[in-house]
């Protein structure tokens, strides 16, 4: 148990303080962890929404259409007592005057369309990081497919997009998603310890906070 390191309020100080990150990004992740319900525990509540392009806004929206209108998105988040909100540049960039200062933002820059034919399930990006940070985003996030034939160059990708988010201040986190065919044999071992470890591993790696 002691090799663990389990999540509490000094898990900035503990886990960054020694590391490259600046101060300006030391001070948005302490922003994200100190903000919400769950402020200070270590535990983070974080409302991703990318319906819209990840998903059809459509079908998911159709049952609350309030949801169709980005303001309402980020009031969610913030009367659930989350510690941020997720979204798109359009969703964020939407409301941005409004609610930056009230809620962290995290930006989106990448993401996969299902409007290709056939769906390539690739993620490509979307904007700049310098855009994010305009609308006074907290932190940039963004998703890798490992083990996708894409793989390598969305790697490349998010590794320079992740250090120009260093730069100017802004932290970083990764959704580190497996895709592959051959991970799937008798079982599906897309969420298998080691396979998804690995793929963690590698966030870190290219800088994921």
């Amino acid at each position: 148990k002691e090799a663990l390191h389990l999540p509490d309020a000094n898990v900035v100080t503990r886990d960054f303080a020694l590391s490259d990150r600046n101060p300006r990004v030391l001070a948005n992740l302490q922003r994200i962890i100190g903000h919400g319900r769950l402020q200070n525990t270590g535990y983070v509540s974080i409302l991703p929404v990318d319906q819209g392009i990840e998903h059809s806004a459509g079908a998911s929206f159709a049952p609350n259409p309030i949801y169709f209108d980005p303001e309402n998105i980020v009031r969610l988040a913030i009367e659930g007592g989350c510690n941020a909100v997720a979204s798109t540049y359009g969703v964020l960039g939407a409301c941005s005057r409004r609610y930056a200062h009230l809620i962290p933002f995290i930006v989106k820059i990448n993401h996969n369309e299902f409007l290709t034919y056939p769906n390539a399930f690739d993620q490509i990006m979307f904007g700049t990081v310098q855009r994010a940070y305009d609308m006074g985003a907290t932190a940039v996030g963004a998703t890798i497919y490992f083990g996708s034939p894409e793989s390598r160059r969305q790697i490349v990708e998010v590794a320079e997009a992740f250090s120009a988010a260093h730069d100017l201040g802004m932290a970083t986190i990764l959704w580190c998603y497996l895709r592959n065919p051959a991970f799937k044999q008798e079982q599906d071992y897309h969420v298998a310890a080691d396979l998804t470890g690995q793929a963690n591993h590698l966030g870190v790696t290219i800088q994921a906070d």
